[in-house]
């Protein structure tokens, strides 16, 4: 538009030239409403009314019309628009909890990008919330799918119970996130606190009371200065650490956790490569019958030795394996391996092998196990499992059921580390052991301590009253050995009869052992 419209002169000439035209139409219709009077009268006799009446009817049909349509059409777009609407709102809500899911998060982070006219005084501190259940698998497990649903929907209510609704989202699964803004450090506490309480009080459902536990981590986002899926992605960071440390913890994003997240992730990724190579290796370390020095057995410990030359502690491999899944495929192989070897070795030495906690909550177990032995050629008899107290816990009915299903196929049971899990008298009535260990932590300190004496005094006395053989780990020196004899222990184990070794030096060991018993 020319400048000179821009002023007021030239708006006040704009509003004189439509007044203008406005004149002139309407002096065109009275012009021509004029001629139309005429025309009809002069053609009357040739039906000339008749003829603008019929014009002007259809007219008046046609506009009424047109009215209609625009009516239908307006239905039309106001249909398709909630259609659009719920399909929308189906689209970016969790069909369970009803809350907004991640793709409505993701659409939100888009709304929420950066702007380079943001002004930084109108930027606040708006904290990410991320948290996940502990054992809701299990809940699954005990009361079905049905009943984990119903315990998600009061989790999401409890939630946002604490926070907005609007700012709570269910990210699949059993993971939420909440955001909320204008909190201090010690709100941000308070409030993970709050959600872990909410979270773990007891829901009843189906006649059951069933708990979960939470995991929570947060950080905080610059509203602003960064996308909000960055700090969304460090609090969820924050909250696996958080989870690593155990049932009911909360963390705050700190930078160490992203390196750690990277290591794992590349240790990972070897320990796939290693599983499916079958680079992982048995060890085994001996069992000496304390009646008489002889080996009776061995146990089979895992072992991994990475390709630039690194020994990958069984504590880090063993955990990562629980947690992705891998550990039934590293258990198998592991297992095939070490029945294999055992089969170089004496028809009276046991193969005992430990099953991880989380192998317990696997129903076909013991169909593993089995199948393993025919593969190999072991004789049942000859293989002894070890679980940890631990273990039983998670799920006594499953857990009576696969030891009770061993037990028949002609497999030991030991019960491993006895006296540091829960309630361990309680799961020497409920359940049948052919032996007991005693946690090397008892006896690295038992001759110090007054009370870890009377402690190994009771425990062995409790296996001999039960008919039950006992087992003392961390055997390392010779007053140690010493005394154990004199209470009646029945096996020793440790680095004072040997280290664990692989399958070659096992057979070495033995020929040793042999020779020192002849020459005795």
């Amino acid at each position: 538009m020319p400048v000179f419209f821009r002023s007021r002169a030239g708006r006040q000439c704009l509003s004189l030239i439509a007044l203008g035209m406005a004149l002139w139409v309407a002096g065109a219709m009275l012009e021509f409403g004029y001629w139309l009077a005429t025309f009809v009268s002069e053609f009357e006799p040739y039906g000339a009314d008749k003829l603008v009446l019929a014009l002007a009817i259809g007219g008046a049909m046609s506009f009424l019309y047109s009215v209609l349509r625009i009516a239908d059409l307006r239905k039309e777009m106001d249909q398709r628009a909630r259609a659009e609407a719920k399909a929308d709102w189906t689209a970016t809500h969790d069909h369970l909890t009803r809350l907004p899911n991640r793709y409505a998060f993701e659409r939100k982070v888009l709304r929420r990008k950066p702007s380079s006219e943001d002004d930084p005084e109108t930027i606040r501190n708006v904290t990410i919330f991320c948290i996940d259940l502990d054992g809701f698998k299990k809940v699954n497990d005990l009361i079905g799918h049905n009943g984990g649903d119903a315990l998600l929907i009061e989790v999401s209510k409890r939630i946002c119970a604490i926070g907005s609704a609007d700012s709570v989202y269910r990210f699949g699964g059993d993971e939420f996130i909440v955001i909320a803004a204008g909190f201090s450090e010690q709100q941000e506490q308070r409030f993970a606190r709050l959600l872990i309480q909410a979270v773990t009080r007891p829901v009843h459902i189906q006649g059951f009371a069933v708990e979960v536990g939470a995991s929570v981590g947060y950080e905080r986002w610059a509203e602003g200065r960064e996308p909000l899926e960055e700090a969304a992605h460090r609090a969820d960071l924050a909250m696996y650490e958080a989870k690593s440390r155990g049932p009911n913890h909360y963390l705050v994003f700190e930078a160490g956790m992203r390196e750690k997240v990277t290591v794992r992730a590349a240790l990972e990724a070897k320990l796939r490569i290693a599983i499916q190579e079958k680079a992982l290796r048995p060890f085994y370390q001996p069992l000496i019958d304390l009646r008489n020095g002889e080996v009776c057995g061995f146990e089979a410990l895992a072992r991994w030795t990475d390709r630039d030359g690194t020994s990958i502690p069984p504590t880090t491999f063993i955990a990562i394996a629980e947690e992705t899944g891998l550990i039934t495929a590293l258990f198998e192989d592991l297992l095939d391996q070490a029945c294999r070897d055992a089969l170089n070795w004496p028809d009276h030495i046991r193969l005992s092998f430990n099953v991880s906690p989380v192998q317990m909550e696997d129903k076909l177990l013991t169909t593993r196990i089995f199948q393993v032995l025919a593969g190999s050629g072991l004789k049942a008899q000859r293989l002894e499992i070890e679980i940890t107290e631990n273990a039983l816990i998670q799920d006594p009915a499953a857990a009576a059921a696969i030891l009770a299903e061993l037990h028949d196929a002609g497999v030991q049971i030991a019960l491993d580390d006895f006296g540091t899990g829960y309630s361990s008298l309680a799961q020497l009535a409920r359940y049948r052991f052919d032996k007991i260990k005693i946690d090397k932590s008892f006896i690295a300190t038992y001759r110090e301590d007054e009370r870890q004496e009377k402690i190994v005094r009771a425990m062995l006395g409790l296996g001999h009253s039960l008919n039950i053989q006992t087992t003392a780990e961390g055997i390392e020196e010779h007053r140690q050995l010493s005394h154990l004899l004199q209470l009646g222990c029945d096996i020793g184990q440790g680095y004072l009869f040997g280290k664990p070794m692989p399958a070659n030096e096992t057979l070495i060991f033995l020929e040793q052992r042999e020779k020192t018993a002849a020459v005795g």
